[in-house]
């Protein structure tokens, strides 16, 4: 039965999809899912730059949903992710959406790491829906197992990533092949220069909203900085991890070798640990996935794969082993907890050349507490014992203390020939200019 004056009603979707958000508890369209549903309704080609977090998933799902012919047996929407795990991710939210549905919508995941051929005769009935990685609907699309003609919508969920990871010919490759009229939907944290002249190929005037979170990371999330004071900091991961005795934590490094490290580290120590990472198989990832979503897990170890749009039930602590290359990774990775209104904890291990890092983070308004373990208990530090930055060649270097005796010159390291070999070049390249010259001249 459909509770009267629901806030999404006014979108005039179908009711299964109301239905739908009030087995979920959710009443309230967010900013973005405000802007654009109407628009995609009108048939609008759009783009939705927002951080993860802001509903945007429900944003495409509903109107797309909303206008699937269940009597028509041809695939009418193709949604793309860059990684498996979104994709899966993007697929069961489509699903807890469908099954409210009086008449069958068909949807098939089409990722790799499946049966090729299992795939292949699935895709004979022609779903209404395809979610998938680029790659493998390329695939697909070559062998003619799936015929994409009559596809009125595309979805390119996080179109950076994306970009980044080189499947942006591969959507490419797929969109060339559907009709004229296809309306595309663009989902991305950010748009880079190289992703718009695919944007200008495919889309007419598009609707460019961009939603800014209110906070940079949700209010409900504690940040602790924890130094490591130059110890190893495996021997930190062991110690804060036992300590936290999170329900669910992923730890997050830079590195897939690292977090090889940091499992093996934690899986030594007895932890409940699994790891995710480019390198881990196909299989093994989805294994790990249905361990994380059925709460099998204590810690996970990941790279920055995960940080981008999976959303795993009850994860109540980020561990950063290291604070990320690129600091708008920082929002990605925290903001993995302290969902759906629970509380969370984002603990990241720094050393003295990672302040900078801190304070441009502090200037996007994180705001930090210092924290350390001593003796089994958590202290804040002040001000005063917090290591200092360590200085870098770029800020000069220390005047040597006098001691009342002539420094000695630092030899300069010079490859034997290397003036006779310099002199030699130059002379031969005035050589080839007054060659140049005298053409001229003549």
């Amino acid at each position: 039965m459909i509770k009267m004056n629901h806030n999404f009603e006014r979108f005039e979707l179908k009711p299964f999809l109301i239905e739908g958000l009030i087995a979920q508890n959710i009443s309230l369209p967010t900013e973005i899912q405000e802007r654009l549903i109407p628009a995609i309704k009108n048939g609008s080609d759009v783009i939705g730059q927002s951080q993860t977090g802001t509903g945007k998933t429900y944003a495409f799902l509903l109107p797309i949903l909303d206008q699937i012919n269940e009597d028509e047996n041809e695939t009418q929407a193709v949604i793309t992710a860059p990684t498996r795990e979104l994709a899966s991710q993007l697929y069961y939210e489509l699903n807890k959406l469908t099954s409210h549905a009086e008449k069958t919508i068909e949807s098939q995941l089409v990722v790799g790491g499946t049966d090729r051929l299992r795939m292949m005769e699935k895709l004979k009935n022609k779903p209404h829906v395809i979610v998938g990685t680029p790659g493998r609907v390329a695939d697909m699309i070559d062998k003619q197992a799936l015929n994409v003609r009559e596809v009125n919508v595309l979805v390119v969920d996080e179109a950076d990533q994306m970009l980044d990871m080189g499947f942006i010919e591969e959507v490419d490759r797929a969109a060339s092949r559907m009709g004229d009229d296809l309306q595309m939907l663009v989902f991305s944290a950010t748009i880079p220069e190289k992703l718009k002249p695919f944007l200008r190929k495919y889309m007419k005037n598009p609707k460019h909203v961009e939603v800014q979170p209110k906070d940079v990371s949700p209010k409900k999330i504690k940040h602790w900085l924890i130094p490591d004071r130059d110890r190893d900091r495996k021997e930190i991961i062991v110690d804060v991890s036992k300590k936290l005795n999170p329900y669910l934590a992923v730890i997050f490094t830079n590195k897939k070798e690292t977090a090889d490290e940091v499992y093996e580290e934690l899986l030594n120590q007895g932890l409940n640990v699994d790891i995710m990472h480019g390198g881990i198989s196909p299989r093994q990832r989805k294994k790990v996935m249905k361990k994380l979503q059925d709460a099998e897990i204590q810690f996970l170890v990941a790279t920055d794969l995960v940080a981008r749009g999976i959303d795993v039930e009850g994860i109540s602590h980020i561990i950063n082993f290291e604070i990320p290359t690129e600091l708008e990774y920082y929002i990605h990775r925290v903001g993995r907890t302290a969902r759906a209104g629970w509380d969370g904890i984002a603990v990241t291990i720094y050393g003295r050349n990672e302040q900078q890092s801190i304070s441009k983070l502090e200037k996007q308004g994180i705001r930090f507490q210092y924290r350390e373990l001593k003796k089994g208990e958590w202290v804040d530090i002040d001000k005063r014992s917090r290591p200092q930055m360590a200085e870098s060649p770029s800020q000069g270097t220390k005047k040597a203390p006098k001691t009342g005796t002539k420094a000695k010159a630092k030899p300069k390291s010079v490859k034997p020939g290397y003036k006779k070999k310099a002199r030699y070049k130059k002379a031969q390249e005035e050589k080839r200019q007054r060659r140049i010259e005298s053409k001229r001249r003549k």
